[in-house]
């Protein structure tokens, strides 16, 4: 893990921060796979409470995606392939493990920012 650019964690711990997904959204990603449809329809379970929850499964799966380009989360596969399940990357459980309340802490004004700019620009 440390060849990992501090870029690359510092991206990761931001994203986690201002996304909706909390602590149980990446404890049952790393044992289990889970769709998007999923997530969206157990909002009760996945959301935390103090951000914005997504408005159906395909914002969530756009973000399954941005959290694939930027290592936190990988699709899972089967016998047929990549599945529509996601599941946590080495990364990602380093990160969770590492820091267990990133998802419930709230990002400020500069994170949130660099996250839109990251998410929307930055990297595509």
């Amino acid at each position: 893990m440390e060849l990992i650019d501090k870029r690359i964690i510092n991206r990761a711990h931001i994203a986690i921060k201002c996304l909706p997904l909390n602590c149980n959204f990446y404890i049952d990603a790393k044992d289990y796979g889970l769709n998007a449809q999923e997530v969206f329809e157990l909002k009760e379970k996945y959301s935390s409470t103090s951000k914005k929850w997504f408005k159906n499964n395909e914002s969530v799966e756009k973000t399954f995606q941005w959290l694939i380009i930027i290592g936190v989360l990988r699709r899972e596969v089967d016998g047929q392939g990549l599945t529509s399940k996601i599941r946590l990357t080495p990364l990602g459980r380093k990160i969770i493990q590492d820091t267990p309340s990133l998802a419930r802490s709230s990002a400020g004004f500069s994170e949130q920012l660099k996250h839109w700019f990251n998410r929307n620009f930055l990297i595509q």
